[in-house]
């Protein structure tokens, strides 16, 4: 809006300079005569000027003919007119441009008294908008001002914190560099000692050389004579084995010759029960000669579990076991059990074969015997374990036998079961007997050594129910510990295990 009466005005403005332009060319006129009497009139219009020849009263004007003129007279190219209408009709344009005039000045008066108001108050808007736009201006310039004041002392600040730690941290550099330089010291005497303690060192290992050749000439001098003594050895060795020999075939004599004895002894009481007569002597041995294992126990009427006698295969000699008359049915003889570590399983192949330990405690039962017991009929086999948590697991095979001692006493064994892993810890497809003084391992380190005890290695195996008793807390980790793979992996060491065998068709 002010922009459109400032343009209204603006126009108002060249339109009165315009007419004040031709009122001012107007008013520049002036009038007189020349020498020669003759009147002018002359107008200046701008850097122009124009002079005008007023017709003079003349008589011979109006009275001449047409076609003469006087040589000082003005050429008329217009129509004749009255001088006095000219001379009126000038006055009135003069009187109207005089009017025109007037009322010109007087627009222009009332167009700059208004103008002046609006001017005025059109700057002042002006400079009142100037002024708020420049103290918004300035305000923005302060808070800006302010702000990169704050900006600068935060930074000054950061600056010196930052001054301030790298000083202690060149202190600490510089403290810590002394250490360093007193320990550098240290170490450096200390080198010089050790160089000192070295060559000593190197004298004594010196002098150690020569005496380890010394000692090893005597070493060798000893093998050779204790190879000869070896030598020796096992020839006397050889003669002994061949007394054993010897003294095995008498042996198989007195014992066809006590069959021989037996069966007299047989026919002797046939003849006195006959005549009703029985020694009771031969009653108890009767009666101890019909138990093959515990099974016939069983069927005998013991229900207890505890040691009994059996008799193997006929011979005269009974040997003691443990009966289990309770587990899975009952019937079970006990060919291996550990329950305290109070019986060493570090045995010879002898001792494996004879047997070791008190039935009712910890013991083994023997190889050879095994052997002969598994001979008589087809045994199952079930091992109960158990971990030092109190979890109990067992495995059971539908056949186990033993080969006799020239077979190695080989395990066979058939048809897995049970709760201690899904697959069977021993060899099913067999395996040799190994002791730490008979190797017959698939190995080639000795197994029996390494892992203790005698057991079906095989290739050392994921089993060994023989090895080290470890107490609860030393149980972890030990190879050679009585181990389970399948049931507590390949490093855990059992509390209690049991072998115990029973016939098949119990």
């Amino acid at each position: 809006m002010i922009w459109e009466m400032f343009a209204y005005h603006f126009l108002s403005l060249v339109f009165l300079a315009v007419l004040m332009g031709s009122a001012s060319v107007v008013e520049q006129r002036s009038r007189g005569a020349d020498s020669n009497g003759r009147r002018y009139s002359r107008i200046q219009h701008g850097q122009c000027m124009y002079t005008f020849i007023l017709p003079e009263n003349d008589s011979n004007c109006r009275e001449g003919k047409a076609g003469q003129y006087d040589t000082n007279s003005l050429q008329r190219d217009a129509p004749q007119v009255d001088l006095e209408f000219s001379t009126q009709k000038i006055q009135h344009l003069e009187h109207v441009m005089e009017n025109y005039t007037q009322w010109l000045q007087k627009i222009e008066n009332y167009i700059q008294e208004n103008m002046k108001t609006e001017m005025a108050q059109l700057q002042q808007n002006a400079v009142h908008n100037h002024t708020a736009t420049m103290l918004e201006i300035g305000t923005s310039l302060l808070s800006q001002t302010a702000e990169q004041t704050r900006k600068l002392t935060d930074v000054e600040m950061q600056v010196l914190n930052q001054t301030s730690r790298l000083e202690i941290q060149l202190l600490e550099n510089s403290l810590s560099t002394k250490k360093l330089e007193n320990k550098l010291l240290l170490q450096t005497n200390e080198i010089s000692n050790l160089h000192e303690k070295n060559s000593l060192l190197e004298n004594k290992m010196l002098e150690m050389e020569d005496r380890h050749k010394e000692e090893l000439e005597v070493l060798r001098n000893e093998k050779a004579s204790l190879q000869n003594l070896v030598g020796r050895q096992s020839k006397i060795i050889q003669e002994l084995e061949n007394q054993l020999n010897k003294a095995t075939g008498n042996n198989s004599i007195l014992q066809k010759q006590q069959l021989d004895l037996m069966e007299t002894v047989q026919g002797l009481v046939n003849l006195c029960s006959k005549e009703g007569v029985v020694p009771r002597s031969t009653k108890r041995t009767e009666e101890e000669k019909r138990y093959r294992d515990c099974a016939d126990i069983y069927h005998a009427g013991f229900n207890k579990s505890g040691v009994y006698s059996i008799n193997i295969n006929n011979m005269l000699e009974t040997k003691k076991v443990y009966c289990n008359m309770e587990a899975a049915g009952g019937g079970w003889t006990v060919i291996q059990r550990r329950e305290d570590g109070s019986v060493d399983f570090q045995r010879t192949w002898k001792e494996y074969k004879m047997g070791f330990g008190s039935p009712s405690g910890e013991h083994w039962l023997g190889n050879e015997f095994m052997f002969l017991l598994t001979s008589q009929r087809q045994y199952a086999l079930r091992i109960e374990l158990t971990d030092w948590d109190g979890n109990h697991a067992f495995s059971q095979y539908d056949r186990f036998h033993l080969g006799s001692e020239k077979q190695k006493y080989r395990l066979f064994l058939k048809s897995h079961s049970g709760t201690a892993g899904k697959q069977s810890s021993l060899v099913i497809h067999g395996a040799d007997f190994s002791t730490k003084d008979v190797d017959n391992d698939n190995c080639i380190c000795k197994c029996a050594v390494m892992l203790t005890g005698g057991w079906w290695f095989d290739a050392c195996g994921p089993s060994n129910l023989n090895g080290m008793y470890y107490t609860l807390g030393h149980n972890l980790g030990k190879l050679n510990g009585i181990k389970w793979h399948y049931f507590k992996g390949p490093s855990y060491s059992l509390r209690a295990t049991t072998m115990m065998i029973r016939p098949l068709d119990f």
